[in-house]
């Protein structure tokens, strides 16, 4: 049975409001939930971008029992490795458990801000590779020295650590970082339902290990409504991740998706609340091996209505699906 996870979207509400979404997933019988780690919104339409790990850690004290989880946080330009390795550690001790370290290459939208330029994708690629092995050593207790190729450690060392250090989840788009993804991750993280993507990260060493997706959805009782809020706050989704890893802020996603119309973005993002939709959007995912998925509900103020709708239709049907080919 794939589990089904809440997401709370960043760029589209405020510190206080997504603590109490997810507080409200938890409520609603949501099996997990996922944090975007972004510095700007995908749009101005959406309009927020607090701090995720301030909110991560107010949630964690929050809820008692729905994991927590950065989709995804990049360590190597915003962020330097050793401070996500600390700041990934606290938070495990602060929710008891119940934290995973999502990571990614990042997006020029969000790590800019510090200056140096955006990388090649394939020298991201290798920052990550470097960047998730001195995590992996500081979570092992140790004291680490290193003057790498893109990182200088000089004696770091967490103080503060779980017994069970959080497990990593690595983003993958292409055949590269599924082979780093096989290598470093106790999980796979992905935005499309490409069982290629799998299927690479499995022969990289991957195999039996979780497998997380995500979906955008618009819950709404009307469903023009619904169409015309995820034109206007997520028509970013159609550019694809090698467009959309690239362009540096909201200006030029909006620039990039002038021509995008409200039925082109329906196409991608069940709309309305018709169950059985959203149930056929999330199907891919299922028979494509993904083990979990989290749901984006479009638009900040539009939380409550759609988690109540979840935990009394949603969530029900979505525990039905089964891969295709399989019984029961």
């Amino acid at each position: 049975m794939v589990q089904i996870g809440y997401t709370m979207m960043t760029e589209q509400a405020g510190p206080r409001e997504l603590v109490d979404h997810v507080v409200g997933a938890e409520r609603a019988g949501f099996d997990f939930s996922v944090t975007s780690d972004h510095y700007f919104p995908w749009l101005k339409e959406q309009g927020h971008s607090p701090y995720a790990w301030s909110v991560l850690g107010a949630a964690a004290q929050a809820t008692s029992t729905i994991p927590l989880m950065t989709y995804v946080t990049c360590p190597t330009m915003r962020y330097h490795p050793a401070v996500v390795a600390q700041k990934a550690a606290t938070l495990q001790l602060l929710s008891g458990g119940r934290f995973r370290l999502g990571l990614g290459s990042g997006e020029n939208l969000n790590e800019h801000v510090v200056g140096p330029g955006w990388p090649a994708a394939h020298v991201r690629l290798d920052m990550l590779d470097e960047a998730v092995e001195i995590i992996r050593a500081l979570f092992a207790g140790e004291s680490v020295n290193r003057h790498g190729t893109y990182f200088d450690v000089e004696n770091a060392r967490l103080w503060d650590l779980p017994e069970d250090p959080p497990p990593i989840g690595i983003a993958v788009s292409g055949e590269r970082s599924c082979e780093l993804a096989g290598r470093h991750a106790d999980l796979v993280i992905a935005t499309e339902p490409e069982g290629e993507l799998l299927a690479a990260f499995d022969r990289a060493g991957g195999s039996g290990k979780p497998r997380v997706g995500q979906l955008p959805v618009c819950y709404d009782t009307d469903r023009d409504t619904a169409v015309k809020r995820a034109h206007e706050q997520f028509r970013w989704s159609t550019g694809g991740w090698k467009v959309n890893a690239e362009l540096p802020g909201p200006a030029a996603f909006d620039e990039a998706t002038q021509h995008v119309r409200p039925e082109d973005v329906a196409e991608s993002i069940p709309c309305g609340n018709e169950v059985e939709e959203f149930v056929e959007a999330v199907r891919p995912y299922v028979d494509a091996g993904f083990t979990e998925v989290a749901l984006i509900q479009v638009g900040g103020r539009h939380q409550e209505p759609f988690l109540e709708w979840a935990r009394a239709e949603l969530l029900p049907a979505l525990r039905e699906l089964r891969p295709a080919g399989t019984l029961g």
